[in-house]
């Protein structure tokens, strides 16, 4: 079997991966430019998935999505400029800075909440619900155990 014919019909975790990421951001980013948001980039999901609305230490970004700090900054810096986010201090410790989303950011936020909630209901009954959670439970266990390895 030649290597186009495996990854035609038996592609490796990475390839499926990407693909599906591929597929996931541009039906999220391509819907909330329709919605207005279109200066948002795939790129910028870094910091979009894990924002609170409470706001996040840039610490805690880079280790949630497992992107460098310093990809995270300039992800913050772009957001910021584009007035999806600030900079504000953490009551915890003044010295560092908590990532808040600003009212744009929020109802971006709420706006790729429900894209992704129509996606995966979509999967839920595509395949059957009990199928789709189990898929899900089954993916999540093997991202956790590569991101340990």
């Amino acid at each position: 079997m030649s290597r186009a014919e495996r990854t035609r019909t038996n592609p490796d975790l990475g390839m499926l991966s990407g693909q599906l990421l591929f597929a996931v951001q541009r039906e999220l980013f391509g819907k909330l430019a329709e919605l207005g948001y279109d200066d948002l980039h795939p790129r910028h999901g870094a910091v979009l998935a894990y924002l609170e609305v409470d706001g996040i230490r840039a610490t805690e970004l880079s280790r949630q999505s497992g992107q460098h700090k310093q990809v995270i900054g300039t992800m913050v810096d772009e957001l910021e400029e584009l007035g999806y986010v600030v900079r504000r201090p953490d009551p915890a410790d003044r010295r560092a800075k908590l990532v808040c989303p600003t009212e744009r950011g929020q109802a971006q936020m709420a706006a790729a909440d429900k894209i992704l909630a129509t996606m995966q209901e979509r999967h839920a009954r595509r395949l059957g619900r009990e199928k789709y959670a189990a898929f899900k439970a089954a993916f999540q266990d093997i991202v956790e155990h590569q991101k340990n390895r």
